[in-house]
């Protein structure tokens, strides 16, 4: 008879570990009715991944082992692999429990702790050193958690998107222990290509060792990182032979017999603007859900940036959760005006106009003193930012919904953002995207249906804080300024490195010196939904006060 295993791609939350063991044993109940032998579920599954610091509360892992407990003395009938984290005298470990007829009868604790990027699992988890391989139905199955199928050369492999071709320890254990079949919990984050790079390696490890692996990934937006699913299966021979989707939950039924894997589940992979525009709703969606805001609010501008987000935030929550305000300047152009309320009449949100003319005149004049004898210059244009700044935040307290800030990654690079101004707000859409790929992905969302307008994505951006503005009058043009950010930031090439790409040595200079002075402003900005391999926030942790430029003394 072959394994009827169940793979469950579940969103659980951090910290709210009996929403989370509830829907595990629902999945479960579930699975039992359709005859499965195993259920799989997610890396930290119990508790919900990462949960950082939580992690250093000995109440919270108590509840943990308790809810494991419980969930446990309930599951009869039908083998669950359920990921938590494991107290011992020896240390904590990030492990999987094997639940069968009401108790734990095996536990395996992740061997390669991912201390890179995002991860720093080495600041909470020992790393265990035993193989787990436990007899299901008579079958015997192997259990890794994430990083061990990656191997040592885990962090090599996950930052320049090659896979190095020799076994990894932890799999190579679980063969020599007699494992017919892997099973890998995940909460393996999304950026671009990461779906393929997971494939390459899962199907390295599978042929190198002509064993099948079933890769059990996490769902979900959690903070700044969005965990998309797609988990997958291979066969011994290292064929991808089943498929799960991308970027909501799902369970699907697989079969192993012989050494194939059976499966029904084939579903398509996604372009690599779809994946990164489900990234962000996802990411939207989960964070406004999870934390218990009933709505956003979006300064609406008539330029590309808000409406992008404006299209992401109405996707992810819907038109009637949705309020955008255009606040309009005495050098905001009619075609802005006329853009913005198109746009929000056409995905039928709230919309509102409050003219910030006065209020800045009430601030110039309070200032004609201090200012007598200055030009006008960035701080009056600084100035209308905080206006509105203050009016989308006080619309925020008033009516309880969060304010999504509409800053890209380019403008986060160079410091083009204005702190307590068009930085405030809870949650930064666009802030891991930068200006070329914000157009992009405008034009994409036009693709599902017309909802940006036209001109919005043909003119020449502007921030409209001084007359006849243009970016490009304060910054290179986006092409040359999104390649050397992504040289710089995500591939950490050095200015040497990016002059000999081709580009001025004054413009790489130039950037790179904006990209370390505007340090400052970065920390204090709200977090922003990843999709790049390296975005501003957890994976960037440059000091605020330092001195290095990017350029070496010879």
């Amino acid at each position: 008879m072959p394994l009827k295993i169940l793979v469950a791609q579940i969103n659980c939350i951090v910290g709210d570990v009996s929403s989370n063991a509830e829907k595990i044993f629902s999945v479960v109940e579930k699975a039992k009715s359709d005859g499965v032998d195993l259920v799989v579920t997610p890396e930290l599954s119990l508790c919900g991944y990462p949960p950082e610091d939580l992690l250093l509360r000995p109440d919270f892992l108590k509840e943990c082992d308790l809810k494991l407990t419980y969930l446990a003395q309930r599951i009869f009938g039908v083998t669950v692999v359920v990921g938590h984290p494991y107290q011992t005298n020896e240390g904590l470990y990030n492990a999987a429990s094997i639940i069968q007829d009401g108790q734990i009868v095996a536990r395996y604790c992740k061997q390669e702790l991912p201390n890179y990027r995002v991860f720093d699992e080495a600041r909470y988890f020992d790393a265990g050193t035993q193989p787990c391989v436990v007899n299901i139905s008579g079958v015997s199955v192997g259990l890794n958690i994430c990083e061990d199928v990656w191997g040592e050369d885990g962090r090599e492999a996950s930052t320049e998107s090659k896979v190095i071709e020799h076994p990894a320890n932890a799999v190579a254990q679980a063969k020599a222990h007699g494992a017919e079949l892997l099973v890998v919990l995940n909460a393996s984050p999304f950026h671009t290509g990461k779906d393929a790079l997971r494939r390459k390696v899962v199907q390295t490890q599978s042929r190198l060792h002509t064993m099948p692996i079933v890769f059990c990934n996490l769902i979900g937006g959690q903070d700044e990182l969005v965990f998309d699913g797609g988990s997958f299966a291979c066969d011994d021979k290292g064929d991808v032979v089943a498929q799960m989707p991308f970027f909501c939950e799902n369970v699907s039924l697989m079969a192993y017999e012989r050494g194939d894997i059976i499966s029904e589940c084939n579903e398509q992979l996604l372009s690599n603007d779809q994946a990164i525009y489900e990234a962000l709703v996802l990411g939207v969606r989960d964070y406004v859900n999870k934390n218990g805001f009933p709505g956003v609010l979006i300064g609406l501008s008539g330029g590309i940036d808000s409406a992008l987000t404006l299209a992401i935030a109405v996707d992810a929550l819907g038109a009637g959760r949705v309020k955008v305000v255009m606040m309009p300047s005495q050098f905001t152009a009619d075609m802005s005006r006329e853009d913005a309320s198109s746009m929000a009449a056409g995905l039928g949100v709230d919309y509102s106009e409050i003219a910030i003319k006065p209020m800045f005149d009430v601030f110039m004049a309070g200032l004609s003193d201090e200012f007598k004898g200055r030009e006008f210059d960035t701080t009056e244009e600084n100035l209308q930012s905080r206006i509105r700044g203050t009016l989308l935040m006080s619309l925020s307290n008033k009516f309880g919904s969060l304010v999504l800030t509409t800053g890209n990654k380019s403008e986060m690079s160079t410091g083009y953002a204005t702190l307590y101004g068009d930085m405030a707000g809870g949650l930064a859409v666009l802030k891991d995207l930068t200006k070329q790929t914000v157009y992009r992905l405008s034009t994409y969302r036009n693709t599902i249906s017309a909802c940006i307008p036209v001109r919005i994505i043909e003119r020449p951006p502007s921030a409209e804080l001084r007359p006849d503005q243009v970016d490009s009058d304060s910054l290179p043009s986006y092409e040359i300024l999104d390649a050397i950010v992504e040289h710089y930031v995500e591939y950490d090439r050095g200015v040497d490195d990016i002059i000999g790409l081709g580009y001025s040595a004054e413009d790489v200079t130039r950037i790179v010196r904006l990209i370390h002075i505007n340090e400052h402003k970065r920390r204090q900005s709200p977090p922003g939904v990843r999709v790049t391999a390296r975005g501003f926030g957890k994976d960037w942790r440059y000091p605020i006060t330092s001195k290095f430029r990017g350029l070496i003394d010879q």
